[in-house]
Order: structure tokens, then sequence, then C-alpha cells
């Protein structure tokens, strides 16, 4: 099992949440955060005075998959989430030791 998180732009969230269901992704987890890379922030005029925000608004979204389901998986939010803009994200793949449904006890896999 893999856990993929995936840092993107706000308005491409459901596009890319769309995308993942009809891959087969059952569920996800979803955070708006903020952050910077390599675009070092914006900078902005607010009433007269240009001022740098460095802090830029994202989603992240968190999906535990199987192994058989991690390269289509990557490759949807790649595809859906590429705007061909510096900022569009990234996407992060973690080994995911183990899995577990509370409600019924099932794990590994089949918690998923």
């Amino acid at each position: 099992m893999k856990y993929i998180t995936a840092i993107i732009k706000p308005f491409k969230f459901t596009e890319v949440k769309d995308a993942l269901s009809a891959a087969g992704v059952s569920g996800l987890t979803v955070s708006e955060v903020s952050g910077y890379g390599r675009q070092k922030g914006q900078t902005e005029i607010y009433r007269g005075a240009e001022y740098t925000s460095n802090m830029l608004p994202k989603i992240r979204i968190e999906v535990a998959v199987p192994d058989a389901l991690v390269a289509q998986v990557v490759e949807v939010i790649r595809q859906h989430a590429n705007n061909d803009e510096i900022g569009d994200g990234k996407i992060f793949v973690f080994e995911l030791a183990q899995a577990l449904r509370i409600r019924t006890g099932e794990q590994g896999d089949d918690a998923l």
C-alpha cells in the first residue's frame, strides 16, 4: 500500500477529485493549506500599498491506495492538476505500513 499526498492549486481541486473518483479511488482527505515553493510567493497591491505574500493558498489531497493503483492515481493527479505554470504543485508517494478500518477491523488493502 502507498500513501499519496498531492499539493495542488485550489481551482484544480474539483477536476482532480472527479478524475480520482472515475479512476476508482473510493475515499480521500482534503485540507486547505498554505505554502510556497520555487515561486516564492506573489506580490500584491492592497489599498495602494504593495506587499509580498510568500504563503500561497493550496489544497492538500491525501489518499491511501493499493500498490496496483499507485501509478494510475499519480498520473491522474498530474494530468488534472497541471496548468503548465509555476506553482502547479507536487505529488509525494510514501510507503504505508498498515491500514485498519476502525468499524470492522479490516486490515491492509481490505481497509482501503
